[in-house]
C-alpha cells in the first residue's frame, strides 16, 4: 500500500476519501495507474519480464523489424532507455540485431523465434493479469473501458 493509500484508510480499514476527490477523473485515473502499474510490474517480474520487453516485442511482431529509434516511437521508450532494453532482449535471444544495409551506422531489430515464443507467454501472463485488475466489470464493460481510454489517448496524443 503506498503512502497516499495508506492516508485514505482510517483505522478501521473503511475508505473515507471525500466524495470530490472520488468525482475527479484524473484522480481516480492516476489511482488506478499507480495499482495498475504496481500489478503488471510485480506480474511480469514473476516471469522475469518488464513491461519494456512486453512493448518491444508486441511492436517487431506486429509493424516487423526496426531501427532503435522506429522502435522508441512505436512503444513509447525514450531512445535513451530503447538501448538497454535492447541489450537484455538480445542477451536472452528475443531479439536480433544486424546492421542495416542502407545505413550501416544504424542496427535494425528483429523479433527471434524465441522472442515471439516469450511474447506468445507474456500474452496469456498479461490477459490473467488485466483480468485481475478489471475483475469488477463485465467482458462488455471491460471492452467499453478499454475503447474510452483509447478515444481519450488518441484525442490528446493529435492535440499535444
Amino acid at each position: 500500500m503506498t503512502r497516499a493509500e495508506a492516508a485514505d484508510m482510517p483505522d478501521d480499514g473503511a475508505r473515507k476519501t471525500p466524495d470530490r476527490l472520488r468525482r475527479q477523473p484524473s484522480r481516480q485515473l492516476s489511482q488506478l495507474t499507480a495499482r495498475s502499474d504496481r500489478l503488471i510490474n510485480e506480474g511480469l517480474a514473476r516471469v522475469d519480464a518488464r513491461k519494456w520487453y512486453y512493448a518491444v516485442l508486441a511492436s517487431l511482431q506486429e509493424y516487423g523489424p526496426g531501427s532503435q529509434a522506429e522502435l522508441s516511437r512505436r512503444s513509447g521508450i525514450y531512445r535513451s532507455d530503447m538501448v538497454g532494453v535492447l541489450n537484455e532482449l538480445a542477451e536472452r535471444d528475443l531479439v536480433e540485431r544486424a546492421p542495416d544495409p542502407d545505413d550501416r551506422r544504424r542496427n535494425i531489430i528483429t523479433i527471434s523465434a524465441r522472442g515471439r515464443r516469450q511474447l506468445r507467454r507474456l500474452d496469456k501472463v498479461l490477459d490473467d493479469l488485466h483480468d485481475e485488475l478489471l475483475a469488477p466489470l463485465s467482458p462488455a464493460e471491460r471492452d467499453q473501458f478499454v475503447q474510452l481510454l483509447t478515444r481519450l489517448l488518441d484525442h490528446h496524443a493529435r492535440t499535444s
